[in-house]
C-alpha cells in the first residue's frame, strides 16, 4: 500500500549520490526546498518511487545539448503509465577535475568519471594527460566520492563544480568541459493529474508512434503540429523494441493543452495514432512565450467556433 498523502508530499527523488548535476537541478525546485530527498540509483528507480508513494516527485534528466536525449530517461516514460511532467529545469554542465588533497596534476594517470561526462571532457584531456586512462563510474558524484575511499580506482576524478561542497577534495583543473556552453534538461515528474496551470509560457511532451510504415507517415504527424501553428522544440526517435524499424517519437512543442492550437493537434493527433502518450503540459525553463503562427491564438479559435455554431443554427 503506498504511503500517505503526508510522506509523498514531503519527499522528491532524485539520481544520487549527493553532489550530481541532477542534484542542482533539484536545488531549482521551490517545493522541494523543505522537502525531504530522497537518492536513488537510476532513472527507473526515480519512476517506481513515485508509482509506489515513496516519493511525491522525482527530478531526472532528459536532455543534453551536447549528447542528445537521455535514454534511459525517454524509455522509462514511454513504457510507464500514469506519468506526468510538472517542470524543467536547465543546469549549465561545468566540469571541474578533482583529487585527494596531496595529488598534483602531473601525478594522474587515471581517471573516473561518468561516460557522458568523460565524452564532454575528452578534448581537454587528451591535451593535458594525453596518456591517461578511463574507469566509467555509475555518476560523476560516486566517482568523486571514491577518491576518498581506501582503495581508489582512480587518481582523480571529473565532477560538478559543486563537487567539493560535500567531499574535501582539491580542485586539479577548473571548467574542463569542451563546450562552455553546455546545458543539461531536467524534468520533475509525477503522478498523472490535471496538469500545471496555463502561463502562456508553456511546452507540452508527447510519444507517438506510427500508425503504418508507408511513405508520408511522419509527415502526416508533423503536420499535426504544422497545420495549427505549432512549434516543435524536440523530436527525436527511439525503438520500440518489438521488431527492427519500429520507432516512437519523443516530442516537445511550445504551447499547453489548454492553447487552441495545442488542444486541436493533440486531438488530432490521437485520430492520427493508434497511441498517443501525453506526458504533460508545464512552464518552460526559459520563460519565453509560446505563441503559435498564423491565426491560430485562442481568440481566433474561438472566433472560428462561433461562425462555424452560426451555420449549423442556419443563422
Amino acid at each position: 500500500m503506498a504511503k500517505s498523502a503526508s510522506s509523498k508530499k514531503t519527499t522528491y527523488a532524485f539520481l544520487g549520490p549527493v553532489g550530481t548535476f541532477t542534484e542542482l537541478a533539484l536545488a531549482q525546485v521551490k517545493e522541494a526546498k523543505s522537502a525531504k530527498h530522497l537518492a536513488v540509483s537510476t532513472v527507473t528507480e526515480a519512476i517506481d518511487a513515485v508509482i509506489a508513494g515513496k516519493a511525491h516527485r522525482a527530478i531526472v534528466p532528459v536532455e543534453n545539448s551536447i549528447e542528445g536525449g537521455v535514454s534511459a530517461t525517454l524509455d522509462a516514460l514511454a513504457n510507464t503509465t500514469d506519468i506526468r511532467i510538472y517542470g524543467e529545469y536547465l543546469v549549465p554542465v561545468t566540469f571541474n577535475l578533482v583529487a585527494k588533497p596531496g595529488i598534483k596534476l602531473t601525478q594522474v594517470k587515471v581517471v573516473s568519471t561518468h561516460p557522458t561526462a568523460f565524452a564532454q571532457c575528452r578534448g581537454w584531456l587528451q591535451e593535458n594527460i594525453p596518456n591517461h586512462s578511463h574507469l566509467p563510474a555509475t555518476s560523476t558524484a560516486a566517482a568523486a566520492a571514491d577518491l576518498l575511499s581506501k582503495d581508489p580506482i582512480a587518481d582523480a576524478a571529473i565532477a560538478a563544480k559543486s563537487i567539493t561542497d560535500h567531499y574535501k577534495l582539491t580542485v586539479l583543473a577548473k571548467n574542463i568541459g569542451d563546450n562552455k556552453n553546455a546545458q543539461t534538461r531536467f524534468i520533475e515528474i509525477g503522478l498523472s493529474a490535471k496538469p500545471t496551470k496555463r502561463s502562456g509560457k508553456d511546452k507540452t511532451s508527447v510519444i507517438v508512434e506510427l500508425p503504418e510504415d508507408r511513405p508520408g507517415a511522419l509527415l502526416e504527424m508533423l503536420e499535426q503540429f504544422a497545420a495549427r501553428g505549432v512549434n516543435l522544440s524536440r523530436i527525436e526517435s527511439r525503438p520500440i523494441g518489438d521488431q527492427l524499424g519500429r520507432y516512437r517519437f519523443n516530442i516537445d512543442a511550445q504551447g499547453h493543452i489548454d492553447d487552441e492550437a495545442m488542444a486541436d493537434a493533440l486531438m488530432g493527433l490521437h485520430r492520427f495514432s493508434p497511441k498517443v502518450t501525453f506526458l504533460g503540459s508545464y512552464p518552460r525553463a526559459d520563460k519565453k512565450k509560446s505563441e503559435h503562427e498564423g491565426n491560430n491564438s485562442n481568440k481566433e479559435f474561438s472566433s472560428a467556433e462561433s461562425w462555424l455554431n452560426k451555420l449549423r443554427q442556419g443563422r
